[in-house]
């Protein structure tokens, strides 16, 4: 594992490139397929990696040999309750990251979060829904905090979130009440007011928890 996470971070593979081969690796790091193949196994269940049938693994985030790495694992024989722990968890860390970016966002982080909900809202428009672009642009709000932490915690909490379905509860409206609560978290945050990127935090959190509530009955 140590070696993998330094021959990532001195080769300078970003997340989202490709890893080298098993073969390339087993050359590199001087160990057997099984080694190689056991520790992609572990970078995967730690949401480090992912494999692509017939294009190879990829690194999804950041890894170093000195990176502690937790994973987070949700019950799904508990489907609705987890959802809402996971909620309660994500409201708190969610209402503080929108907080810290009101405060820090700078002139360039507030174009790459317009920029993302310019491109939210026009597929919403298209499609009704939007949820790659919907958390592209959430993304690009925990960025602005400034604080890396945030960002990887709460991605992870998304998608073990998601992770359970394509289409919410097979319903493609989910959520889609609180459309109109990110261009004015947006706003918030250009207007450098935390107390309103705040509440609209919530507001967009309350919504997905009736929704939750209101489809798993």
């Amino acid at each position: 594992m140590r070696a993998i996470g330094t021959f990532i971070a001195t080769s300078g593979i970003k997340p989202g490139e490709r890893l080298p081969t098993e073969r390339q690796l087993m050359q590199t790091l001087a160990v057997g397929r099984s080694t190689v193949r056991e520790v992609i196994r572990k970078l995967q269940a730690l949401g480090v990696v992912e494999s692509r049938k017939g294009s190879g693994t990829y690194l999804k985030r950041a890894f170093s040999a000195d990176a502690i790495h937790m994973p987070l694992v949700i019950d799904a024989a508990l489907l609705r309750d987890r959802l809402l722990q996971t909620l309660e968890v994500r409201r708190g860390l969610e209402t503080e990251v929108s907080t810290l970016a009101a405060l820090r966002a700078t002139p360039e982080d507030i174009a790459v979060i317009e920029a993302k909900l310019d491109i939210m809202e026009a597929v919403h428009l298209e499609k009704g829904t939007s949820g790659p672009e919907d958390l592209a642009f959430h993304l690009a709000i925990y960025d602005a905090s400034h604080n890396p932490l945030f960002g990887q915690l709460l991605e992870r909490m998304r998608e073990a979130f998601e992770s359970f379905f394509d289409e919410p509860f097979d319903r493609p409206d989910f959520a889609r009440r609180s459309f109109r609560f990110h261009r004015e978290l947006f706003d918030a945050i250009v207007r450098r007011d935390p107390q309103t990127a705040r509440e609209k935090t919530l507001a967009i959190l309350e919504i997905v928890e009736e929704d939750i509530k209101d489809m798993s009955k």
